[in-house]
């Protein structure tokens, strides 16, 4: 798997800008087929920064239905995976600023 196909983008919550500031750990939606080692790697190189630790959440997909003039249409959101990625010691990522080049 490529390197950049690994991070797919940010996750930018409340709860998660909280975790920034206090614990140092960053949310990532991540390719499903990715593994801890390719994540850590891609974070690595692409922000410049260390990485201590990383955990992996699959999230499953929530059902949804939507009444319509022909019936009730059901449907599915996708599944997807979350990573978290604690950076060493007192190191950020700017998400705004965009990565070093």
């Amino acid at each position: 798997m490529k390197k950049n196909k690994v991070l797919i983008r940010p996750i930018l919550t409340e709860k998660m800008l909280k975790m920034q500031e206090t614990h140092g750990k960053y949310a990532f939606i991540v390719d499903n087929a990715s593994n801890k080692i390719q994540i850590k790697d891609a974070v690595e190189k692409k922000f410049d920064v260390l990485v201590e630790n990383v955990h992996t959440i699959y999230v499953k997909g929530k059902s949804k239905q939507m009444n319509t003039r022909r019936g009730i249409t059901r449907g599915k959101r996708p599944d997807w995976k979350k990573a978290i990625v604690t950076l060493q010691g007192d190191q950020k990522i700017d998400f705004f600023e965009g990565p070093k080049s």
